[in-house]
């Protein structure tokens, strides 16, 4: 299935398809595993460590600095 056929992306998943940025990308600016990045588009429960959090959060900021880690994953 394509990504932009899942209607089950997570909000992070969706902010990366609004902002054109691939998954790939993205472990790259983040330093994350493609894996761990894949698992956090796509799925609503997962909540990553602090540590996964704080680096998706800071590659995130260097995008759109409004952005809180709220916006992403309900905790």
């Amino acid at each position: 299935m394509f990504w932009w056929k899942n209607p089950k992306r997570s909000k992070l998943g969706k902010w990366l398809d609004n902002e054109g940025i691939t998954q790939v990308e993205f472990a790259k600016y983040s330093n994350v595993s493609r894996t761990t990045i894949s698992t956090l588009c796509n799925d609503f429960k997962y909540i990553p460590s602090p540590k996964v959090l704080k680096k998706v959060m800071d590659a995130v900021k260097k995008v759109d600095s409004s952005k809180r880690p709220t916006d992403f994953f309900d905790m």
